[in-house]
């Protein structure tokens, strides 16, 4: 049901109070990254502490970032913005800091924006809506259109600036009960204001922040005695006169049932958890009272009742068309049974519909993503229940990390004496498919657990595959990094799930399939690297991608002859010609075609030759591989039916070679045998025929005989490439094994058990001695690279962190990969001594 992927923890530093304390809060984004908080003490004065926030991302979770805050107090909360690309944190003085990535890298974040209430703690902290909101439907799992299974909620963002967008910002509660609110103007300027809750004001020690879809905010609040009434407000923010104004009202409030239970009246004196069940559902709260030895849960619902008429007015005549009025009253949905002391709460992100039809089919076939809710418990377990009734869906018993000893560590019982209480979890995140928790201990070790799509329910193989689709086809239409999902993919579902999912995909409508094409190739290239029999088309997904990128970026340097040109554009106009003219020659191709659009400068074509060397050396590759590539696992098998890609390299081909009698220095090169062979004609045969055979995907042809010999021939012609230019992913998730964890350490990536270079995928595999690449720029970088590099999360392409390019062409080659890679995932700096 639940087991641990990993476990990464500090050095151990005997001597020394320099280990990390315990955290206090921890974040998980939707791009995957991890945010959690820990205090140093200083070595030699104790009383001085630093308050630390350490930002890792799930694929390398020993290359921690640590950050000394600079707040002054503990830090009391952590928030990422919707984009996963900035995040909040909030102490115990009432200062808020803004971070974001410094160069757009995992690795290296910066604050420049904050704002504060001196003095005042922060309880409670959001950033403000955006508008977006998309509901999962478990009832049309079975749909083919992606619309009717993830629906857009119509939603109002917290604020717009004019034509509707929406205003950037966030808004905290303080322990005084103030509302303080800072806005992002587009100038970069900072707009805050504070406001009293209420106009009788009283200690705030727990708060939750939800939104409406009329676009207000409510704030839930307790003074942490269950004994006080669970205080709701409406918050509205509105910009008047360059001015930020908030409105706050009263809403209805509740008292626990616990305190109105003759059996349980004292038994719970303390409100430990305050939660809505989901930032966009304020009618929904999670409450949990504590006392020393145990805990109790409570899921209360907002709803419309009517309200009773007294009997005076029963027999008056009624009035046509009167209603009768309605109010707004806290229900209990479900409360638990006597529970351990909780430590932690975990809610589910993934934003299920729980309607009627929804819950049924979700309980019908075993989907239970979304459904769960985690709570930790002081004896170091995990219970997952429902968000609604709270019946359990599964235990994760805590033994496996908190008792398993590694080589040379001292016996269990001794090592628990001296570190004092049992291991158990301080802070708990769910990842936003919900099918991993994260969870922090009182050590300052983090955890990261699997968990289950069916909760241990035995599944048929069909079923199971079924939900992992549906999820990889919500990360897929969100953009969420789907990491998590892939931690419950077996070797032998990769094949499976790539061909349904690519079914799925063109099933859609071609709007939509325009805009999902990269993402879907990057989701294949990484199911494909989780199984040694399908790691080869890893390799060509990635290729395709580059391809794709590629062949947008030449055909966008072509400009039509005359202004009053045709609908189409140069580029379209010349894949029309190349699928409609099969000539094999490449100079009776390029005759049909209008050269003078082709016309551009120089420079530009010199600057972009790596990138058109690469498209060569693509082709060549391809095509002295054919005969080699019956077998699915190698590299280069996925082209031979993809007409759309032949295709592409095509029309790149004819390209090359006009822009070649402009500027031969832009022609790839190739070290041929003879000196008068012309390796371009060469090549564009073969490819084109090749091409023939696949360019009906429906019905693709084998390679005939004679194209098979010539091909044969190629590396007694031309000298072939080798394979340097495919990235190799140094990431956790392939080396993760079915069921036993890994235990790492933070900041020390080559010294993990099951993560030698040596087991890479024989394909994979570099000499020692062998050139580093620049997979974007497609240049040698040397055999020891003295640049200092980054590398993708995801994918593991390397590129130079400064460019080394002055020409423009060049710059906005590389413009298109600052903030993420081709794949779509995020960069982390690597020292040049491991690039």
């Amino acid at each position: 049901m639940m087991d641990v992927a990993y476990v990464c923890e500090w050095e151990k530093r005997p001597k020394s109070n320099h280990c990390p304390s315990i955290p206090l809060v921890s974040s998980w984004s939707c791009r995957n990254l991890i945010a959690f908080t820990t205090d140093l003490k200083n070595e030699e004065d104790e009383k001085e502490v630093s308050h630390m926030v350490h930002i890792i991302d799930t694929e390398h979770p020993w290359d921690v970032y640590s950050i000394n805050s600079g707040h002054a107090e503990v830090i009391s909360c952590l928030e990422w913005d919707q984009s996963g690309s900035r995040l909040l944190s909030a102490d115990g003085d009432g200062q808020i800091k803004c971070w974001a990535m410094a160069d757009h890298l995992v690795n290296s974040w910066e604050s420049s924006l904050g704002s504060s209430v001196d003095g005042d703690p922060v309880v409670a902290l959001s950033w403000l809506h955006n508008g977006v909101k998309l509901a999962l439907h478990v009832e049309m799992s079975g749909s083919t259109n992606f619309g009717e299974k993830f629906s857009r909620v119509k939603f109002s963002p917290s604020l717009t600036l004019f034509g509707g967008k929406p205003m950037e910002g966030w808004l905290a509660v303080t322990v005084s009960g103030l509302v303080t609110v800072s806005l992002l103007k587009p100038n970069g300027q900072l707009l805050t204001a504070s406001e009293s809750l209420c106009r009788l004001r009283g200690r705030v020690a727990l708060a939750d922040i939800a939104f409406t879809g009329g676009g207000n905010i409510v704030v839930a609040a307790t003074d942490g005695s269950s004994s006080s009434p669970v205080q709701f407000y409406k918050v509205c923010v509105s910009v008047v006169n360059e001015k930020c104004r908030i409105d706050t009202e009263l809403l209805p409030s509740l008292f626990m049932r616990c305190t109105t239970d003759p059996l349980r009246r004292d038994k719970y004196p303390a409100v430990t958890h305050l939660k809505f069940l989901t930032r966009e559902n304020s009618e929904q709260v999670l409450l949990c009272a504590s006392s020393q030895m145990g805990s109790i849960v409570e899921c209360w619902s907002l709803r419309k009742e009517g309200l009773p008429v007294n009997n005076i007015f029963q027999h008056r005549s009624p009035v046509v068309g009167e209603k009768q009025p309605m109010i707004l009253k806290w229900r209990i949905l479900s409360a638990t049974l006597d529970l351990d002391r909780v430590s932690a709460v975990a809610l589910p992100k993934l934003p299920i519909s729980i309607s009627n039809p929804d819950l049924k089919v979700a309980s019908d076939t075993k989907f239970c993503p979304g459904l769960g809710l985690a709570l930790a418990f002081h004896d170091g377990s995990i219970h997952i229940l429902h968000r609604l009734s709270l019946h359990t869906m599964g235990v994760f018993y805590g033994s496996s990390f908190s008792s398993s000893n590694r080589p040379g560590d001292e016996p269990t019982m001794k090592r628990q004496r001296a570190g004092g209480p049992t291991v158990h979890f301080k802070a708990l995140q769910f990842s936003w498919t919900s099918l991993a928790l994260a969870g922090v201990d009182n050590h300052g070790k983090l955890h990261m657990i699997r968990v289950s799509p069916s909760m241990g329910q035995m599944l048929e193989m069909n079923t199971l595959l079924r939900h992992l689709l549906f999820l990889l086809e919500y990360c897929m239409v969100t953009g969420y990094d789907w990491w998590d999902v892939l931690l419950h993919v077996q070797p032998g579902m990769v094949h499976n799930l790539v061909e349904k999912l690519h079914e799925e995909y063109m099933r859609q409508n071609q709007a939509l399939q325009q805009v999902l094409s990269t993402r879907i190739v990057a989701v294949k290239a990484s199911l494909c690297k989780l199984s040694s029999a399908t790691a080869a088309r890893a390799c060509d997904f990635h290729a395709k991608l580059l391809l794709i990128a590629i062949s947008s970026t030449l055909k966008s340097l072509l400009r039509p002859h005359v202004l009053n040109t045709p609908d189409k554009s140069p580029g379209d106009r010349l894949a029309e010609i190349c699928a409609k003219n099969t000539d094999t020659d490449i100079d009776k191709v390029m005759i049909n075609l209008k050269t003078e659009e082709f016309v551009l400068d120089g420079p530009p074509l010199q600057s972009l030759q790596q990138l058109i060397q690469w498209v060569g050396d693509f082709v060549l590759y391809l095509m002295a591989n054919l005969p080699n590539q019956g077998s699915i696992v190698r590299p280069g098998f996925g082209f031979l039916r993809d007409g759309s890609s032949l295709g592409m390299l095509r029309e790149m081909m004819v390209m090359i070679r006009i822009w070649g009698l402009l500027k031969p220095g832009c022609l790839p090169i190739y070290t041929a045998t003879s000196d008068n062979q012309d390796s371009m004609s060469l090549l564009f045969r073969l490819l084109t025929k090749l091409w023939l055979c696949s360019r009906d995907e429906g019905h693709p042809q084998e390679p005939d005989e004679l194209l098979i010999d010539e091909c044969c021939l190629l590396p007694s012609q031309l000298l072939v490439p080798t394979m340097d230019w495919l990235p190799i992913n140094d990431g956790i998730i392939c080396k993760l094994p079915s069921k036993n964890q890994l235990r790492l350490q933070f900041g020390k990536p080559y010294s993990l058990p099951g993560l030698n270079p040596a087991a890479q995928v024989e394909i994979f595999s570099r000499s020692p001695g062998s050139q580093r690449m620049d997979h974007l720029r497609c240049l040698h970088m040397g055999v020891c690279p003295t640049e200092e590099s980054k590398a993708c999360t995801r994918c593991g392409c390397v590129t130079m962190l400064r460019s080394p390019n002055k020409t423009n062409a060049m710059k906005q080659w590389e413009q298109r990969w600052i903030k993420n890679c081709l794949c779509g995932g995020l960069w982390r700096r690597i020292p040049s001594t491991l690039s």
